[in-house]
């Protein structure tokens, strides 16, 4: 069972593309970490910051493409998608390792921080099919 996660943050690095087998084909997979914050109200119309935490986010296909052409460390985003933990022993100390991660079904930027936008071409209909299905 995955868990089901949506959250606004900010990138904390540059987003790492690669490219994994899987199976039969090389896929594309984007990397980044986002800090996904915590706030209230002050109560003078402001906000406090009272934490929040790190994930370690995946994108796959098109998407991670796309990814590591406009995401840049700072923006904001928010991230859609499922949780899933990894374990590993280190190779250093022999330790057992945990890491919630994030494998994202979408990452979108925040609007108020973006100064200019470029619309691609409207895309023929076998090239919509093609990322419908990646």
């Amino acid at each position: 069972m995955s868990a089901n996660f949506n959250g606004t943050g900010n990138l904390g690095n540059t987003p790492t593309l690669r490219h994994v087998r899987v199976e039969d084909e090389e896929r594309p997979v984007c990397e980044f970490r986002v800090f996904f914050d915590r706030s209230k109200p002050d109560g003078e119309g402001g906000y406090e910051d009272i934490g929040g935490f790190w994930l370690t986010v995946n994108i796959w296909g098109k998407r991670a493409e796309a990814a590591a052409r406009h995401l840049a460390k700072g923006a904001r985003v928010k991230v859609e998608g499922r949780l899933r933990q990894d374990s590993w022993e280190d190779k250093e100390t022999g330790e057992p390792r945990v890491e919630i991660r994030l494998d994202a079904d979408d990452v979108t930027l925040a609007l108020s921080r973006i100064e200019q936008i470029r619309f691609m071409p409207k895309a023929e209909t076998s090239e919509r099919d093609d990322a419908a299905a990646a």
